[in-house]
């Protein structure tokens, strides 16, 4: 087969007319391809030339397959738009050549690219500028993927302006077959229609295109990276319509969603579809979609239960597909080990579960390998359309239990790139859909290959892929890993095509639909070096929010990539239960610190609003942006919902574990709970969303995992039964990125009293919701405006003289009392004396006995509240 589209290849070619500007042909025994590409093609008349490569006064070319094209500097250098659209082109102070090659571009693309100089320079070319230029504009406006018509045949369409040659492998009934595939030169889109016969079957697209790494042409057997189904282990893709109603599970249709929640009202709980029902003794479908349709299992009544309490979406850690888990349960291998049977604080453990990480059947999922269609492994049968219907059920049964659902998704990487197997589009259009460096590398920052949203066919595979989850999947939110690797407009076009779904016309509201994301700012895109960010500071204002790291690291201590894990914080001790590590400082130190921390706190519960104005804690007039965050301004939102709020997540280690290392190790189990509460209390009751990671209500341990993406079932899974323990002392976690934390670690693993009993396993989750459903209840924890929080949130006790580890907070008619201290605290607001106040009738009949003790003076405006307690006070209506 190979060998026969390769010879059509060959055919196709020689009927192409030469270049009319070619001076010389190219000959078979060319030097091998550049190892750099240093050069790169912005449109179809210029070339940006790095001005440190070769000689200015020596001529310079561009040789092609074709022949050699004489380029002419340009002196006035790169114009205006083209500066804007590529900024670090024009920081680096690139030259700009001129191309003439007679409308002959687009046949140059399909062959070798090579920068030259008289003087013997020779680079290679990156060519995504130009290949937007010539194609983006019809290209964006094709359907891609397979597409039905209204008879039901199908119309398969993938984008590869730079192939020779394009055919679809479909296996036939009868066998392979090969079938051409026409090419619309506008787009460079390559498509072929077929009878509705082809439902079902199995497809991958041969690609015939010259690859500069490997300097020739190949032919590549690739699935489409527009698949809507695909067989195990992404092998083949499936002629699949996800309109058909046998993928659809009973109800699918008439399905009723929770009512939206606006995002700056959300609360959500983080949860790994696997860690999520594995451990789970009474759900029928273990470690798959379909756990949550077992509706008398532990899980699904844990979830009903917050819900009811006031949470309203689950985030999905990625369920699309992708690379590296055997889908296959016979492919899949656990552990050999009894790993219950070794020590608590032993390191066999995590040699056991590494041994097999690589062929067993647990990853986090931040390796896509295919955008568009559910992870097979979650599904009980991979092969084909069976996991959509399943991921469906999924959706569906969060709806039963109160819940929309939010898809975490990862657009920023791919698995791999260049020829490698896990590679699908740099194999289809080499070059193009990664991000690559000045010297035309690809760009990793992210950990893996990068891709490059900018170039305009990412950003609409990112924008198509999105509005298809929406439609046919009916997800209600999408949560952006790395977010501040895309620019701010792909972000910005994703939400426009949402807002544009109907449920009318598409089945679902698309403006209820919430987004949100990682804006953090680094890597070779950092302070917008390529193109404006979807960072914090870029996305204020937006309605999309990013993750706050601000009060996270208030309230927690430290940062995440603490070698020395004991920093305090405001809630895990810091001045008030000093844990006796040096890393913490004096007393006076921890104070000081301390005190700072609070103003972060409160820049939190603002909604971690920029222009926020109060009194800090040094008694100064401030706004949220002036308080100091590393460097970074601490408040940086323009409205609630434009920072969300958490205090732990799946990356670094869960809120228990970061407690267990920071609390003083004698801390009593039940005074961990609290704190454990608190600091998720904080979070909640803040202006804006708020995540927490599932588990984390019932003290959820990875047995001080900081990075548990590929440590197993036994490190991750979640016990929703509290006799089964939380998941504390189950072996020191796996070495790659926790060693240096091994001798801190040791000693709290083998400690039996840090793993908590039932008891405050129970009475944490209990108060928890307590506190979450005055949340949800109490409107002013929702504010809709920057102004509103102004006129109606105030900290009445701050400025110097406040009391370090309490933060007070007076919201419209209510107070609330944050005492992250071991001991009772009294706050006196002066104003309030006189004002009648009562702890709020959730937590006076609630579940926590000891803030049931929380007290209010009327007569002085005096509120005392217990240690390690968040109280909520009411206002009451004035007697006479």
């Amino acid at each position: 087969m190979r060998r026969r589209l390769t010879a059509i290849a060959a055919a196709l070619a020689a009927l192409l007319p030469a270049a009319a500007a070619a001076t010389a042909p190219a000959h078979a025994d060319e030097p091998p391809p550049p190892k750099d590409a240093r050069v790169q093609w912005l449109d179809a008349h210029t070339l940006a030339w790095p001005k440190d490569l070769g000689t200015p006064t020596r001529p310079h070319h561009l040789t092609t397959t074709r022949g050699r094209y004489d380029l002419t500097r340009i002196p006035t250098g790169l114009t205006p738009a083209q500066r804007a659209a590529h900024p670090h082109l024009a920081r680096a102070g690139y030259e700009a050549f001129l191309l003439d090659a007679h409308g002959a571009e687009k046949e140059l693309l399909t062959g070798e690219l090579r920068a030259e100089t008289d003087d013997g320079v020779a680079t290679g070319v990156q060519i995504p500028g130009v290949l937007d230029d010539l194609y983006a504009a019809a290209a964006g406006k094709k359907a891609l993927g397979p597409v039905f018509d209204h008879r039901g045949r199908p119309t398969l369409s993938v984008w590869a302006p730079t192939a020779r040659h394009v055919a679809l492998e479909l296996d036939d009934r009868t066998g392979p077959t090969t079938i051409p595939m026409h090419r619309d030169d506008a787009s460079g889109v390559w498509s072929v229609t077929g009878p509705a016969a082809w439902k079902g079957r199995t497809y991958r697209y041969a690609v015939t295109v010259h690859v500069p790494s490997a300097g020739k042409t190949v032919t590549n057997h690739v699935t489409d990276p527009y698949s809507t189904a695909l067989t195990a282990d992404s092998a083949h893709s499936v002629v699949t319509d996800l309109a058909d109603p046998a993928l659809a599970p009973p109800g699918w249709r008439e399905l009723r969603k929770p009512k939206a929640v606006p995002l700056r009202a959300a609360q959500i709980q983080e949860l790994h579809i696997r860690d999520f029902s594995v451990a789970d003794r009474t759900s029928r479908h273990p470690g798959q979609y379909l756990a949550f349709t077992d509706r008398d299992a532990a899980g699904p009544r844990h979830l009903r239960e917050l819900a009811a309490a006031g949470t309203s979406y689950v985030h999905l850690l990625p369920a699309f597909d992708f690379a590296t888990v055997p889908e296959k349960k016979a492919a899949q291998q656990g552990p050999a080990c009894d790993l219950a049977a070794l020590p608590a604080d032993s390191d066999a453990q995590q040699k056991c579960v590494a041994a097999t990480a690589a062929h067993d059947a647990y990853n986090w999922g931040y390796d896509p390998l295919h955008y568009t269609v559910p992870e097979g492994s979650y599904a009980s049968d991979p092969d084909g359309p069976r996991r959509t219907l399943e991921f469906r059920a999924m959706v569906q049964g969060l709806a039963g239990a109160g819940l929309r659902t939010v898809m975490d998704v990862v657009y920023n990487h791919t698995a791999a790139a260049g020829q490698d197997d896990r590679s699908v589009l740099d194999r289809i259009v080499p070059g193009y859909y990664q991000r690559l460096l000045d010297d035309g590398a690809v760009a990793t920052s992210t950990c893996c290959a990068n891709t490059a949203p900018e170039h305009a066919m990412m950003g609409k595979l990112v924008v198509d892929s999105v509005v298809t989850w929406a439609k046919q999947y009916k997800v209600d939110g999408f949560r952006f890993d790395l977010m501040g690797h895309h620019p701010k407009a792909n972000i910005l076009a994703v939400r426009k095509a949402l807002d544009a779904l109907t449920p009318a016309k598409d089945g679902v509201d698309g403006r209820s639909i919430v987004l949100y994301g990682e804006g953090w700012n680094f890597g070779e895109v950092a302070d917008d070096a390529r193109f404006v960010q979807a960072t914090q500071k870029n996305m204020a204002g937006t309605g999309i929010a990013t993750f706050s790291d601000r009060s996270r690291d208030a309230l927690r201590g430290g940062g995440p990539f603490d070698d020395d894990p004991r920093v305090q914080g405001f809630a895990s001790g810091l001045y008030t239960d000093p844990n006796g590590d040096p890393v913490n400082g004096t007393p006076d130190q921890q104070r000081a610190r301390l005190l700072h921390l609070q103003d972060l706190v409160k820049v939190g519960l603002t909604g971690h609003l920029a222009g926020y104005r109060f009194t800090d804690t040094s008694g100064k007039d401030v706004r949220g942006a002036d308080v100091d965050y590393n460097g970074q301004p601490a408040g940086y939102a323009a409205a609630p919902g434009d920072a969300l709020n958490y205090a732990d997540a799946h990356d670094n280690e869960s809120l228990y574990d970061a407690l267990a290392y920071k609390l003083p190790q004698a801390t009593p189990a039940a005074d961990r709970a609290r704190m454990q509460v608190l600091a998720m209390a904080t979070t909640a009751l803040s202006q804006g969303p708020a995540l927490s990671q599932a588990g984390s209500d019932v003290l959820r341990s990875k047995s001080l995992d900081r990075n548990s993406y590929d440590s197993g079932d036994w490190f991750n899974a979640i016990h929703w039964d509290c006799h089964d323990g939380n998941g504390f002392g189950r072996g020191l976690p796996p070495a790659a990125d926790n060693t240096a934390k091994w001798p801190y670690a040791r000693p709290l693993l083998a400690d039996p009293a840090l793993r908590p009993g039932c008891d405050a396993v129970t009475a944490a989750s209990a108060a928890y919701r307590d506190l979450l459903r005055i949340r949800t209840t109490e409107k002013a924890f929702a504010l809709p405006t920057a102004d509103a929080v102004q006129q109606q949130l105030s900290f009445p006790l701050a400025g110097r003289d406040e009391t370090p580890g309490v933060v007070t907070m007076r919201l419209g008619g209510l107070v609330v009392v944050v005492n992250a201290t071991p001991a009772t605290q009294t706050q006196t607001v002066a104003a309030l004396a006189g004002t009648r106040y009562a702890l709020h009738p959730v937590q006076a009949r609630g579940a926590d006995p000891v803030v049931r003790s929380a007290a209010y003076a009327a007569g002085t405006g005096t509120f005392a509240v217990p240690g390690r307690t968040v109280a909520v006070f009411r206002q009451q209506a004035q007697e006479g």
